[in-house]
């Protein structure tokens, strides 16, 4: 009595057509297959492309108007 026989599942694929219908199933599995594709698609992405940081230029000039960008010099303590 632990296990569901074939039958069993039968039954529960059945009342499961007959409350959701048929199209509703299809829309479902179609997202599913989806998400579980870009998922996989994500996890082969993000393993293998290592993002390699932009070098920045440090500028020691004076500000202008178009400069949307404030300098700042650190000051070593001795």
């Amino acid at each position: 009595m632990g296990s569901l026989s074939i039958w069993h599942w039968l039954i529960v694929l059945l009342i499961v057509i007959m409350v959701f219908g048929t199209k509703k199933l299809k829309n479902i599995g179609a997202d599913l297959g989806g998400a579980v594709k870009g998922f996989k698609e994500g996890m082969k992405d993000g393993g293998t492309s290592e993002e390699k940081p932009v070098p920045t230029q440090v500028s020691n000039a004076a500000p202008t108007a178009e400069k949307t960008t404030i300098d700042v010099e650190a000051k070593q303590k001795s």
